[in-house]
């Protein structure tokens, strides 16, 4: 049964979807539990670095992301705040889990950006930022660990300029640093958020007429609110204004200062995210931009993961609803496959936890019991088979032969390496020729790492992974490839789909075969 329209337009109008992107070790993962926290999605906030700790951090589920205390796979997290359905995509800050973000990120409707007080926009940062700025979506940024020393505050936002190119317009403003933080002045309400050291469950607010008020110098002293007055007027003068518009096209982001592991600033931010950020966006397709109030029901796959339940070894894929109204046990299209499929058994996160979902409307995350039937980018719709924008994929960097030690764990190392490349874990090539290799790309290290992990622990092979030379892939398209001409610091291969791909141990193997070869194309991505 299709949604009326006002009851699709009003729960649209609830959605906030958004990723939180950082570098690693800005607090991210601690910004997010204190969101979950706030929303009553848990009740005690877990800390990352107590690694020993029985409890951890809801969004780190998966072992080895609570043993090695960092996220290395995109959370999705739901819950409800003052009147709002919010949707957090806690993506992993390690820059080699970066094509998981990436694709994380197609999904979201606006982006958080966390920054270290004391280090400032960093590597991961830029490169996160530069995917979402493509987009075109909006950016928040919330400057975190101010009970730490760290920059002067017009130097972060010089920086933010220069490095991201983006301009911006401080939300709020803090009352000293480190061990003189006393609190943030909120330039929109014009009160003051007092700072109470770690016992920050009762948020006390003061009132103020303006930032001369003398409750300010009376809390801060004399030397801390001149330098507030000095500030303030110097940002009145020379700063941005706001300008709601700049802020939904990702032309300038609101910015927030605080504390996330002392809980200071965050319940501010949040409510002034919701305010500001955008609900569910229009989405491209090849039948142009498919708008959330469209009555007929459409998304698509951003990713997938295995064994998020280990007793019961399921696959789940995660779908983000761009328009209509999800309703379990409905029929829908799923394009690829050009078959109807039932969806009987949606499910609403929290990290692993889940529950099973009746209804959910755009801008959602559900996730899906995946028998083996899709892959990342699957389109799924209701009526007209609708594609959307196909996600990136990326070129790895580092590859290694992989082998399994145990012959006789043949069917269960197939199934392991199916499985986590289904998931974009790794890319599998296949060698050409009478013996044939298998080798993993990847885009980090890490993720060779993680990949034996799981393959361990998750389906009992032990594997041996060999490093080989090569540096850079590329896929290979012409009316016919002579493998002949790929033996000096290079070998030809198929990826999982059938694809030639060449791999090159350096940019020089690599433009020596392209200048023999000016008739072949040589894409970074598979076509």
């Amino acid at each position: 049964m299709s949604p009326k329209p006002d009851e699709l337009r009003q729960e649209v109008a609830k959605r906030r979807t958004f990723a939180i992107i950082s570098h690693p070790d800005a607090g991210k993962t601690t910004l997010t539990e204190k969101l979950l926290l706030y929303g009553g999605a848990i009740h005690i906030a877990g800390s990352v670095k107590a690694r020993k700790a029985a409890r951890h951090a809801t969004s780190d589920w998966m072992e080895i992301e609570k043993q090695r205390g960092i996220s290395v796979t995109s959370s999705v997290m739901q819950f409800q705040y003052a009147g709002k359905q919010v949707n957090i995509l806690d993506t992993p800050g390690h820059q080699d889990f970066s094509e998981d973000t990436y694709r994380t990120l197609t999904a979201a409707d606006s982006a958080v950006m966390l920054i270290d007080v004391a280090k400032g926009v960093e590597a991961q940062t830029i490169k996160l930022f530069q995917v979402c700025s493509k987009r075109g979506i909006p950016i928040f940024t919330f400057i975190n660990k101010l009970d730490r020393e760290g920059q002067n505050p017009f130097e972060l936002l010089e920086e933010i300029e220069r490095v991201l190119g983006i301009r911006s317009v401080p939300m709020n403003w803090p009352i000293g640093m480190g061990r003189e933080l006393c609190g943030v002045y909120d330039r929109m309400k014009n009160q003051v958020e007092l700072f109470q050291g770690k016992d920050h469950s009762a948020i006390e607010v003061r009132k103020t007429d303006d930032y001369h008020d003398p409750i300010i110098r009376e809390m801060a002293g004399d030397h801390l609110a001149d330098q507030l007055a000095q500030d303030l007027e110097l940002l009145d003068v020379a700063g941005d204004p706001f300008d709601y518009d700049k802020v939904r096209k990702g032309e300038l982001t609101p910015v927030f200062f605080g504390s996330a592991v002392n809980n200071f600033g965050v319940q501010t931010f949040l409510e002034n995210f919701l305010q500001l950020a955008p609900e569910p966006a229009p989405r491209k397709s090849t039948d142009g931009l498919v708008a959330p109030d469209d009555e007929k029901f459409s998304g698509y796959i951003f990713k997938i993961q295995a064994n998020m339940n280990p007793a019961h070894r399921d696959r789940i894929a995660f779908l983000r609803i761009c328009s209509g109204k999800f309703q379990r046990g409905m029929s829908v299209r799923h394009v690829r496959a050009h078959k109807d499929i039932k969806l009987s058994q949606p499910q609403q996160f929290l990290a692993q936890d889940r529950d099973i979902v009746e209804t959910a409307y755009p801008g959602d995350i559900i996730g899906l019991f995946d028998p083996g039937i899709f892959r990342i980018g699957d389109s799924l719709s209701e009526g007209s088979e609708i594609i959307f924008d196909e996600l990136p994929t990326f070129s790895p960097e580092i590859f290694s032969k992989v082998t399994v030690k145990n012959a006789l764990k043949q069917k269960q190392y197939l199934k392991g390496l199916d499985q986590l490349t289904e998931e974009g874990m790794v890319q599998v090539f296949r060698t050409v020729g009478p013996f044939e290799d298998t080798i993993l790309g990847v885009v980090g290290q890490l993720q060779f790492e993680v990949f034996e992990y799981r393959m361990r622990n998750e389906y009992g092979v032990e594997i041996q992974l060999f490093r080989t030379p090569f540096q850079f892939a590329r896929w290979i398209v012409a009316d016919k490839v002579d493998a002949s001409k790929f033996r000096i610091n290079s070998t030809l291969v198929k990826d999982k789909n059938g694809n030639d791909v060449a791999l090159f141990e350096n940019e020089y193997a690599m433009r020596t075969a392209m200048e023999r070869m000016p008739d072949v194309k040589f894409l970074e991505m598979a076509p």
